[in-house]
């Protein structure tokens, strides 16, 4: 299992950026994934979950309304689409998969809100 996060960058408050996550090693379309954050010196949290099939979705409350997730199993890519950044959405992004009583992490991708 591969699991690459791209999209990071610095960014200004109010701006908008949109994460890639590209799997491979599994059947990506039976799997939900999901998109995780560590902002500095905190716990890593969850900030949205996707369904296989991409029907199935769920944000953390900071998430929503802000962030959307959603995926391409025909490129077996998983975005999110952030918009109306703020200083605390500053963290480095998780790509998750849970398969076969395992984690599976990505490297990250580092966003950063500053003026």
């Amino acid at each position: 299992v591969r699991l690459v996060e791209s999209g990071g960058a610095l960014v200004q408050p109010g701006g908008s950026l949109k994460l890639s996550c590209a799997a491979s090693g599994f059947t990506f379309n039976e799997h939900g994934l999901s998109w995780y954050r560590q902002p500095p010196g905190k716990e890593r949290e969850l900030v949205a979950t996707i369904s296989g099939p991409g029907r199935m979705i769920h944000y953390a409350e900071f998430a929503r309304g802000r962030f959307t997730i959603s995926r391409d199993n025909s490129l077996a890519t998983m975005y999110l689409q952030m918009n109306n950044l703020k200083s605390d959405d500053t963290a480095r992004y998780y790509c998750y998969l849970r398969r076969a009583a395992r984690d599976f992490w990505g490297q990250g991708t580092q966003v950063t809100v500053s003026s």
